[in-house]
């Protein structure tokens, strides 16, 4: 995959406990147009499609053995996420599977990106955090069709 540096949520984040992506890209605020009547309210789903990439670089684990983490790609109105609105979710994967390699690839980022930042967060199920796995996420120039995972 080809990521582009200003485009990479995260770059081998360290995922122990629910956080969201390093990285949050701010898209812009949305104004009005020079004799618009309204300002723009901008939706980055629409259009060409956008693929995503979420791969795992170091294997996540803890010490229970029955963690799981939630993948989402949310939009907000801050870059802190808060009251975003999730716009994919991977579902509960187990960290059985998350293994170093393991991909997750949203062909197509979906409409309803509305908000002006837009970001990733892990959530971590299970017992307790996670005591060691990695993460590298981001917008991509296109995702391989051949691989296996969610």
């Amino acid at each position: 995959m080809i990521f582009s540096a200003q485009q990479i949520f995260s770059d081998d984040q360290a995922i122990t406990a629910t956080a969201i992506s390093t990285n949050v890209i701010d898209t812009g605020v949305r104004d009005t147009p020079y004799g618009g009547k309204a300002a723009l309210t901008g939706d980055l789903g629409k259009g060409n499609g956008i693929p995503i990439l979420i791969q795992v670089t170091t294997a996540l684990s803890n010490a229970a053995d029955d963690g799981t983490v939630t993948f989402t790609i949310e939009t907000s109105a801050a870059a802190a996420l808060t009251s975003s609105t999730v716009l994919y979710s991977s579902g509960a994967i187990a960290e059985a599977d998350l293994v170093a390699g393991y991909q997750i690839p949203v062909q197509i980022l979906p409409n309803q990106c509305t908000g002006r930042y837009l970001g990733i967060r892990y959530t971590v199920g299970g017992t307790g955090n996670l005591n060691a796995g990695a993460v590298t996420a981001g917008i991509t120039m296109g995702n391989q069709t051949n691989v296996t995972g969610v």
